[in-house]
């Protein structure tokens, strides 16, 4: 027997879930009740009014009205519970811009990259005319993958059964559709997803489908992304004119909230965030190395609204040689929920952080270095050993806290107050948002309360 669930829904085919409260009539939500079989796919943001309710619980385990000097970190449920892992995607990952890559990905016409944030599969391209698109990576004949990896395209084929769509999403080519009907070659096109850069990055917003034409206020998503810190972060070297040197990626065994904060390179999930949030706690005792080239008391750090900013002087030269990866001043920014920027020396790193499943995530890292030592091979090499080293330290943090989570012998933790300020305002911004729930399913009861 096919088991089906109820759906209410303003649109069956644009249902996009709501963060307020609803009054329904009896009229108004007859016309909107809808069934829909547990594999469809239109309403997919949906979950079960019970798992809501487990949801809601799981995020209640947290209370960021207590002062960070009497708080208690979230419990490891929120790292380790299927169901919680869900409700991040929907309420943090496909909502809001995301970092998803670089400008120099797509710097001509014709230049596509592609990946994936959850189940969502999504292509960026800019098409004939130099115009920046974005749009989900489906055929809208069968669903198979259109596109693959990055390069360049005049067009996007599907491996499955031809059908060839434009730069501009538009379908261009549907092959053996002869005696089709109520085809309307239009409304077939790809779905398009807002798409924007800022500096040197390429950001993506999951949360509506828009219309192609519709012009995007780059002062807005600014606004929206990095709140007051935008002028901060191009003042400080955060700007196009660095040269790509390459992109190293790293999966992690860890909730992508377990991240680890470790200055100057670092990696970065649940887990991963919280670690390279500790205000640099970690460095003098897991990366001996690296803390040598520090000055950890010159460490500071600063919150804003969707970002921190965690500020360390260097201790001149790492060695007694003219090399220098650190530079004399480093800045580490932190963009909720999952990317980082380090500036320092003649470097930048950026960390993207993937979520994978509950208990497993993707960071991508992508190197960037000033025009005048592009050239350097032996800088170069020499620099990315040393991040690297650091990173394998870091992955091992990573999967040993996410090992230690899963205990029956730890619940919650607390906070190191002086210094992990960052990772107490990223807990607090997880705890807002978690909360913006979507209203629960209703069922054919609540139809039949209201006289149905």
């Amino acid at each position: 027997m096919m088991m089906m669930k109820l759906i209410v829904t303003p649109n069956y085919y644009n249902y996009k879930p709501q963060t307020h409260s609803h009054t329904f009539t009896k009229k108004s939500l007859l016309l909107q009740v809808q069934y829909q079989t547990f594999n469809t796919c239109c309403c997919s943001y949906n979950s079960n009014s019970l798992e809501v309710e487990e949801q809601r619980k799981l995020v209640h385990q947290f209370n960021p009205k207590i002062p960070i000097e009497k708080a208690i970190t979230p419990p490891s449920s929120w790292y380790t519970h299927p169901s919680f892992h869900s409700l991040e995607l929907n309420q943090l990952f496909y909502k809001g811009w995301q970092a998803v890559g670089y400008t120099e990905q797509i710097k001509d016409p014709h230049q596509f990259f592609t990946a994936r944030l959850g189940d969502v599969e999504y292509v960026v391209c800019r098409d004939d005319s130099g115009k920046l698109r974005a749009f989900h990576n489906v055929c809208r004949h069968h669903a198979s993958i259109l596109a693959s990896g990055s390069g360049k395209k005049s067009c996007f084929v599907c491996p499955y059964h031809a059908w060839t769509y434009g730069l501009d999403g538009a379908l261009l080519k549907a092959t053996r559709i002869t005696g089709i009907q109520d085809f309307n070659v239009k409304e077939f096109g790809l779905k398009p997803i807002r798409v924007a850069t800022w500096g040197p990055f390429v950001l993506l917003n999951l949360e509506e489908e828009v219309s192609a034409r519709l012009e995007i206020d780059d002062d807005l998503v600014a606004d929206e992304w990095l709140g007051s810190c935008s002028k901060i972060l191009s003042t400080n070297g955060i700007d196009t004119s660095l040269s790509f040197i390459c992109r190293r990626e790293y999966t992690i065994n860890c909730n992508w909230k377990v991240h680890y904060f470790n200055v100057a390179n670092k990696v970065l999930v649940k887990v991963f965030c919280d670690n390279y949030l500790d205000g640099g706690y970690h460095v003098p005792y897991a990366h001996k190395g690296l803390a040598s080239g520090l000055n950890l008391d010159s460490y500071s750090t600063t919150m804003y609204e969707k970002v921190s900013i965690q500020r360390c002087e260097s201790d001149s030269t790492e060695s007694g040689d003219n090399f220098d990866r650190l530079g004399s001043k480093a800045i580490y920014a932190f963009i909720y929920p999952n990317f980082m920027i380090n500036r320092y020396g003649p470097w930048m790193d950026t960390n993207l952080v993937v979520p994978l499943g509950p208990k497993m995530c993707k960071v991508v890292f992508d190197y960037f270095l000033e025009g005048s030592l592009k050239d350097d091979k032996a800088f170069i090499e020499r620099s990315l050993e040393d991040s690297e080293r650091v990173q394998i330290e870091d992955i091992a943090l990573c999967e040993g806290v996410q090992r230690g989570l899963e205990s029956p012998a730890y619940c919650s933790g607390r906070y190191a107050p002086t210094i992990e300020k960052p990772m107490h305002h990223f807990h607090c911004l997880l705890y807002d948002n978690l909360l913006m729930m979507s209203t629960p399913p209703y069922r054919i009861a609540d139809v039949a309360r209201l006289g149905g």
